[in-house]
């Protein structure tokens, strides 16, 4: 039917030389039921929740400089010179066409002759207003918008089998100190090829020499706990110490664990192979899921790991992501991440790092560690808490712009007087990200959904109601 004829071009540039062909309705590929006016489908097409592609970047990755923008226009007499000098247009100006739509003009008494367009193009966006202005000179009722651009996140539990993206300082098949050299290869690659929407967490064997580092490591740390960490790290650790069997001569399994988390907090653990990238490990953080190593550090430097292992995992983040407040406060992090920039996920995570690594707190006018990094460190536990460092109120618009480096101790501490004054303002920072929508996670269905309409605010408020 005529009405409900489209024409889809695949990505390409136009050009005045490229071949067009219209072809009769007949011919055309037939949607039903697609009554709506042009104006509608751009709105529905270009709501980022269309923009998702299953084997790629959304259509808004592009480079710095570049606009995406959906044109509607009316063209009478298409077949016309107009038409082909309407292609000359976004040859002129470099358009790269992503989608065009054509189909009779609404409320046009020669409906046979007349055609409504809808284009996606991207374009450099200095032209932007001039091809709008030249595309006027020859077409009628022209309207555009312009979408913002926001890169691929993950909108459902089992699309965090994408976020995989590990940044490795120490290749394993090559440096015999990488925490997972030796035996360490084969859990590497099982890590790699699991699967958040069923496989089991899988068990290890450590070794009588692993244990022997885990037990080292283990004595130093609970020596110093009761004096140097926050109330929830303790309160957490005991509980860990009764019902995951934390002791010096045993190292949890993460399937215990994660089975106690999720019971305390809706957290669960997902083994990774190595340091994630900041967008993918804070992605993870939205959906109340901690990407964890099982990998323990290197025998013959039990008090350094050049990346993130078992022994930092379980004693500096688990007990408290055991907290219900300070579990909020993780995931408030993670949900401020997805469809942030690239600049923003530099900013969230320096905050992450100034904060769920190696934060400070104040109880009853003390200070205390509540950063992981700080809590599976015996020689910076120490020293974050002696009077050699520098203190600053924790405040996320000085923290995200904090120089941080990862080789010494840290030169300054950010101190919050409570998780609660923590939340608070990161809640305040995290409304200030510029993104076209804002999301809210469906603990029910484990899901994000993109508040980009009024009616879906209103459904979110209901729900939380």
């Amino acid at each position: 039917h005529p009405l409900c004829s489209i024409l889809t071009l695949s990505t390409t540039k136009f050009t005045a030389s490229s071949p067009l062909l219209i072809l009769p309705a007949s011919r055309l590929r037939c949607l039903p039921g697609r009554m709506q006016s042009l104006n509608e489908d751009i709105h529905k097409s270009s709501a980022p929740e269309h923009t998702d592609q299953s084997d790629g970047p959304t259509l808004n990755d592009h480079e710095d400089g570049k606009a995406i923008l959906n044109i509607v226009f009316t063209l009478r007499n298409a077949q016309n010179s107009n038409l082909s000098l309407t292609i000359k247009m976004f040859e002129t100006f470099e358009a790269k066409i992503h989608h065009l739509e054509s189909r009779p003009a609404q409320n046009s008494k020669n409906w046979a002759e007349d055609l409504d367009f809808f284009v996606r193009c991207e374009v450099q966006g200095s032209v932007a207003k001039m091809l709008i202005n030249s595309l006027k000179q020859v077409a009628e009722k022209v309207s555009s918008s312009r979408e913002e651009k926001v890169r691929w996140f993950p909108k459902k539990l089992r699309d965090l089998d994408r976020c995989h993206h590990l940044v490795t300082k120490f290749e394993p098949d090559l440096d015999r100190q990488h925490p997972v050299s030796l035996d360490g290869n084969v859990m590497w690659k099982q890590h790699l090829e699991y699967s958040v929407r069923g496989d089991p967490l899988p068990r290890v064997e450590y070794t009588p020499e692993e244990i022997t580092t885990w037990r080292e490591i283990y004595r130093e740390l609970t020596a110093l706990y009761p004096t140097h960490a926050c109330k929830q790290f303790l309160d957490g650790f005991q509980q860990l110490e009764q019902q995951c069997g934390y002791r010096e001569d045993n190292i949890p399994q993460l399937h215990v664990v994660s089975r106690y988390l999720t019971e305390r907090t809706g957290f669960r653990l997902r083994p990774v192979a190595g340091l994630l990238s900041p967008s993918d490990f804070l992605a993870s953080l939205a959906f109340r899921v901690f990407q964890c190593t099982q990998y323990i550090r290197h025998s013959s430097a039990p008090k350094h790991s050049p990346e993130p292992d078992c022994c930092h995992e379980l004693l500096g983040h688990i007990p408290m992501l055991a907290d219900k407040q300070f579990a909020q406060f993780s995931q408030e992090l993670g949900l401020a991440s997805l469809g942030a920039s690239d600049e923003d996920i530099e900013k969230l995570s320096t905050l992450y790092w100034f904060t769920v690594e190696f934060g400070l707190c104040k109880q009853n006018g003390i200070i205390k560690a509540y950063g992981a990094g700080l809590l599976s460190s015996y020689g910076e536990l120490k020293y974050s808490l002696s009077n050699e460092p520098e203190y600053k109120v924790f405040d996320p618009e000085v923290v995200a712009l904090q120089p941080y480096q990862d080789e010494t101790f840290q030169p300054v501490y950010f101190v919050s007087e409570s998780f609660e004054d923590a939340k608070s303002k990161l809640r305040i920072y995290a409304s200030k990200i510029k993104k076209p929508f804002s999301v809210h996670y469906d603990p029910f269905t484990c899901s994000v959904e993109l508040l980009d309409k009024p009616q879906k605010v209103k459904i979110a408020l209901n729900q939380m109601n």
